[in-house]
């Protein structure tokens, strides 16, 4: 803020820095008063920046400490003022419910399930399963239609019960910890959770509680290892009641759900052709009912409507090669389950995207006959059945002809060795050539035998040199004489005279010794091994 001050105001700050000697504290109150007195300034043209910094005071040394004293003034918090819409009385009931609200009592935290909405549509529920759904229902229908208004209300009831299932788990959770501080992290649905603490209850040892059907075989003998060396003690009466009771009123949240769940799913038919034609009307009223209703589910990308219903698991340190992380609803419809495992993934997220297309189309009453659904469906059952096929046979290359002309071969590195190897040499090239009017030479003379053209006659104008070694040449030579003399001769920097011997320690070798050995003429010569018969020594 000090940066971006004019020249007076900067001035008057180092002055007043340098009078005081408060240091940087001094500095930032000052900075702060003076940008306020800018912002005045550029507010109200007629007050000048310098009647609200020095004003008509005799130096500004006065100013700087008239305006310490306006800041130590304004010391008091800041209260905005109250609109004509906020009331104080407002904040005394907020501050009420806060006083009267008690964690510690399940009836006010979850309200839901003794709310007057919550009996009348859950009546209106089975009202309609005991009539049970209409054969009429297969055109268009209205948005005034009781019945649809009845359906968006279950999806929305649906997702109310989620969100007082999960405040329920909460709740019981923060009861059972001092029994069982383990099993939240063991058991992580909300629903399995309640069923497991009402099951074991109080008991301390779990070998007794039988947890079949409640958990998988891994999970329970987990669950019974922990229990058997948790810190936890029991729960008194009060807490323990109080920790059932929130596990049946979970437990029956539950079955009101899958209730709700039953009743959209009897007039999918009619409220969703589209989606249920792909994924089923089981699984299309789960997917509205996590959602949140048709037009919430169509508004969702794929991605996510692939997710949805996705239960989390706690593997316990167990393999996950069997694991399914990111398998919801869509995983588990038919047409999904047909696929081999191997393409099952592949044909979720497929079968996620076309679904998402199809509540689009149903939540603006695209094609209410289901036309269109199916016609999807179809699709996704063609692209399955095309990955299925296994990859096109390789063609057979037939042969070349054996009577056809040879391939002319353009270029090549290959070709060019082979050029090379085969090419004419000069010699040739001027025994292949005849001077004109000169006879040329043969082989018998007189012309017979073999000729050999401008070889060797005066004034051809070319010189007889001798054909250079090509590469290729060079190079096999190279790899032969490698091949047949092994390494260089070349001595090794790293050899030494001197020789380690166990009789006298260190010697060091004679190279005329070996010369010596060699002085008698039938040494050297005739019995050598690298001498030979011509070099006989006379005597």
């Amino acid at each position: 803020m000090v940066a971006v001050l004019p020249n007076f105001d900067r001035e008057f700050l180092v002055y007043a820095k340098s009078f005081t000697g408060l240091g940087f504290k001094i500095e930032a109150e000052l900075a702060l008063t003076l940008s306020f007195s800018l912002l005045i300034g550029a507010c109200f043209p007629t007050f000048s920046r310098s009647s609200l910094v020095v004003g008509n005071m005799a130096t500004l040394a006065d100013s700087f400490l008239a305006d310490l004293e306006d800041l130590s003034d304004n010391e008091a918090p800041f209260e905005p003022e109250a609109d004509g819409a906020d009331d104080p009385s407002d904040d005394d009931d907020e501050m009420e419910d806060v006083e009267t609200l008690n964690y510690d009592d399940l009836d006010s935290v979850a309200k839901l399930q003794k709310s007057q909405r919550f009996h009348d549509l859950m009546k209106k529920v089975d009202e309609a399963l005991e009539k049970g759904s209409e054969e009429s229902r297969t055109g268009f229908v209205s948005e005034d239609d009781p019945e649809y208004q009845l359906i968006v209300d279950c999806n929305t009831l649906s997702v109310d019960i989620d969100n007082e299932i999960v405040i329920i788990h909460n709740f019981i959770r923060d009861k059972y910890r001092l029994k069982f501080p383990e099993l939240e992290s063991l058991v992580l649905h909300p629903i399995d959770y309640s069923r497991v603490v009402r099951k074991i209850g109080n008991e301390m040892d779990l070998t007794l509680v039988d947890l079949e059907g409640l958990l998988p075989s891994a999970t329970i003998m987990v669950v019974s290892v922990t229990a058997s060396t948790t810190s936890g003690r029991p729960l008194s009466e009060e807490n323990l009641q109080k920790t059932l009771d929130a596990c049946d009123r979970a437990l029956a949240l539950d079955e009101a759900k899958k209730k709700v769940l039953a009743f959209v799913e009897s007039r999918m038919g009619y409220i969703a052709p589209n989606l249920s034609g792909i994924v089923g009307t089981e699984v299309a009223a789960k997917l509205m009912g996590v959602a949140g209703g048709l037009s919430s589910l169509a508004k969702m990308p794929a991605c996510n409507v692939q997710i949805l219903g996705a239960k989390k698991k706690n593997l316990a340190g167990f393999s996950t090669a069997t694991a399914l992380p990111h398998t919801g609803f869509v995983f588990h419809t038919e047409i999904v389950q047909s696929t081999p495992p191997a393409l099952r993934i592949r044909a979720c997220r497929l079968v996620a995207g076309k679904s998402t297309l199809a509540a689009r189309v149903d939540s603006t009453r695209g094609d209410p006959t289901g036309k269109t659904g199916r016609n999807l469906r179809d699709e996704i059952r063609k692209k399955i059945e095309k990955w299925q096929e296994p990859p096109p046979a390789k063609q057979p290359k037939p042969l070349p002809v054996p009577d056809s002309d040879p391939k002319k071969k353009r270029g090549g590195r290959r070709l060019r060795k082979m050029k090379e190897r085969y090419a004419l040499t000069d010699m040739r090239k001027l025994a292949n050539r005849m001077r004109f009017g000169v006879p040329e030479e043969s082989s018998l003379g007189d012309g017979l035998g073999e000729g050999y053209g401008m070889l060797g006659q005066a004034g051809s104008g070319k010189l007889r040199v001798s054909i250079g070694q090509s590469k290729l040449a060079a190079k096999v030579a190279k790899k032969f004489k490698e091949k047949q003399y092994g390494s260089s001769g070349a001595t090794s920097g790293l050899t030494s005279s001197l020789a380690f011997t166990p009789v006298q320690g260190i010697e060091l070798s004679n190279p005329q010794a070996q010369a010596a050995l060699l002085g008698s003429g039938t040494q050297s010569t005739y019995f050598s091994e690298t001498g030979t018969f011509s070099k006989i020594k006379r005597t």
